[in-house]
């Protein structure tokens, strides 16, 4: 079994030699596998021998090609701020991925502490979650978190986010790659929204730009940044990022995409001592945190600093006696808003036609 560092650099071609090259053709062979049950299930979709099932509400999907992460949340926030200014009743629905039985998995709580009275609904039957929402809290719009590949569940808006520095796997379905399913998916999109596009100059977006008009030409495009904003402790408690700057901190996360976490740190000015990833969706136990706290201690750190994903996880203002701070981000377009706005816009005054259903 491979850990998320070394599948990555084995898949990537980063991880050099035989054993490497053995490991990829091992993984390629599984793909191919993979492919085909993905593609027979699209098919059956597209071809209607499988159920789409209606709810008596607009959905709206927020997705993604890849395994891993590429700012859903931050999305999926954004997105319920945009209908809450405009007075919709909005719902979450979501699968609950990595959630311990009858408890909430770590976006949910996340989510729970930055729209604190938006209901959120989990259940692995997404169809029977997003009834049981318009029941339940009354809402005039459905957000269905990670869902691009749930297509069980009709949907009014399907928004894909692509990761600007890894847009489509590596070139590979899983998993010889982390594509979930082919690029040419993208064709049932219609909003493609590059996150973390200002790790990238603009002439190296420009070829995954390419790829995804040749695909879905009639898809809204846009470009995003995930900002950070400030520190925050599981407590509430708010800082700005100078509380961490010129310190000796000891960073740590269990998300799909450290790399784009280690980014906002540095690209902030924060140059931290130490770092620490786990698998995305870790459950942090006791013995992992003293663990990180030892860490963090033999490292001299001044301060730990993690996600906000984690931070609800961890659920301490401090780790061992080193204070601990989540980086909070901000989802923030850097082109293309007024294409997504629109679509969502069309969407609303659809919803409110007599005939809707």
């Amino acid at each position: 079994m491979l850990d998320p560092q070394t599948f990555h650099d084995v898949v990537s071609g980063r991880r050099r030699g035989f054993g490497a090259a053995l490991v990829r053709g091992g993984l390629r062979l599984g793909a191919l596998g993979y492919t085909l049950v993905v593609r027979a299930r699209n098919r059956c979709y597209d071809w209607g021998l499988v159920n789409v099932h209606r709810v008596a509400a607009p959905v709206v999907s927020v997705g993604n090609l890849t395994l891993g992460g590429t700012g859903k949340t931050p999305m999926v926030e954004w997105l319920a701020r945009w209908f809450q200014s405009r007075g919709v009743r909005i719902a979450v629905v979501s699968r609950g991925y990595g959630a311990e039985a009858g408890s909430p998995n770590d976006e949910a709580l996340e989510l729970a502490q930055k729209l604190p009275g938006v209901p959120h609904f989990q259940d692995p039957d997404r169809v029977a979650a997003a009834r049981r929402a318009i029941e339940q809290s009354d809402c005039e719009v459905i957000l269905l978190d990670d869902a691009f590949q749930h297509r069980r569940i009709a949907r009014n808006l399907d928004l894909v986010l692509l990761d600007a520095c890894d847009p489509f796997g590596y070139g590979r379905i899983f998993p010889r790659g982390t594509l979930r399913e082919p690029a040419a998916a993208l064709r049932r999109a219609d909003v493609i929204v590059l996150s973390r596009a200002d790790m990238l100059e603009p002439a190296r977006r420009e070829p995954t730009w390419h790829r995804v008009r040749r695909i879905a030409p009639e898809a809204a495009c846009a470009e995003a940044a995930h900002v950070p904003v400030g520190v925050r402790s599981a407590s509430g408690g708010t800082a700005s990022l100078d509380a961490l700057l010129g310190k000796r901190v000891a960073a740590f996360c269990a998300i799909g995409n450290p790399a784009g976490f280690r980014h906002t740190l540095e690209h902030s000015g924060v140059r931290p001592a130490g770092w620490r990833v786990f698998p995305d969706h870790h459950r942090y136990t006791p013995a992992d945190i003293q663990a990180l706290a030892a860490w963090a201690e033999r490292l001299e750190a001044a301060a730990a600093v993690c996600t906000h994903k984690d931070l609800v996880k961890v659920g301490a203002d401090r780790l061992g006696s080193l204070p601990l701070w989540a980086v909070c981000v901000e989802f923030r377009f850097l082109s293309g808003q007024e294409a997504v706005e629109e679509r969502l816009e069309r969407l609303l005054a659809e919803s409110r036609q007599p005939d809707h259903s």
